[in-house]
């Protein structure tokens, strides 16, 4: 199994695969994250088309709602 750094640590994942499915892996909710994929914002509607590769960087953070 290959690995992303996602938020600076490496994290085994099955690669490549779409940045939706990473998510998924990695149980996070697609739509309650913010992503950026070696340097680049990505739209949520962007996660299934968008590939995951060993060594690419991520950058993963939770939406969190409250008042």
């Amino acid at each position: 199994m290959d690995s992303v750094i996602a938020n600076g640590k490496p994290i085994a994942a099955p690669l490549p695969c779409s940045l939706e499915a990473f998510l998924v892996v990695q149980n996070l909710l697609p739509r309650s994250v913010v992503v950026e994929h070696n340097g680049e914002a990505v739209a949520p509607s962007e996660f299934s088309r968008r590939q995951v590769c060993a060594g690419d960087r991520l950058e993963i953070v939770k939406i969190v709602a409250g008042g």
